[in-house]
């Protein structure tokens, strides 16, 4: 295979400045929904908040690829005296929980760096956090090129794992009939 560059989009998060306001997550939701800027649900946030005010635990974590299975990592970390499972910092949409999931289909969702902005604008996220906590950052990297599997691919696997592939069939069948 062949190395090609490619630009690495990602978002530095300092959990220090973090007040845990969610205004990352409100204009997100508000971003991804259909149409767009309709309507506020959390739940399709592409960033979610992972709070525990009592423990003054304020840390936003943006999703990344869906894997078929849960990790078996459950250790916990101990910084500046609070205290983090695993889990707050896995960006992977897992069989384990519900982050980064679509509500109504179940289907695993991917932050998308707010693709659809003009080109060469921050996520909203970034742009929208008051404290400066998250930072969108660019770089350019080798990489190996390979093929990689597109969303439909990714979304009848998701819902194969879901509902069994006899009744993906089935379904494909009478809607092909229709």
């Amino acid at each position: 295979m062949a190395k090609v560059k490619k630009v690495i989009k990602t978002i530095k998060i300092d959990v220090d400045k973090c007040n845990g306001c969610r205004a990352c997550e409100v204009i997100c939701s508000a971003f991804h929904a259909n149409p767009k800027y309709s309507s506020n649900n959390p739940a399709r946030s592409r960033i979610r908040m992972v709070r525990d005010p009592l423990r003054d635990v304020y840390l936003p974590v943006y999703a990344g690829e869906y894997t078929k299975a849960e990790c078996a990592g459950r250790d916990k970390y101990v910084m500046d005296g609070k205290e983090y499972t695993e889990c707050d910092f896995c960006r992977a949409s897992c069989p384990s929980r519900d982050f980064f999931k679509e509500p109504d289909s179940g289907l695993p969702i991917k932050c998308d760096m707010c693709e659809d902005n003009e080109p060469g604008e921050k996520p909203l996220c970034v742009q929208w956090c008051l404290n400066n906590a998250l930072t969108y950052e660019e770089r350019e990297e080798e990489v190996e090129e390979g093929e990689k599997p597109g969303d439909v691919e990714t979304g009848l696997e998701s819902m194969i794992n879901k509902y069994g592939l006899e009744k993906i069939k089935d379904t494909v069948e009478r809607l092909a009939h229709k």
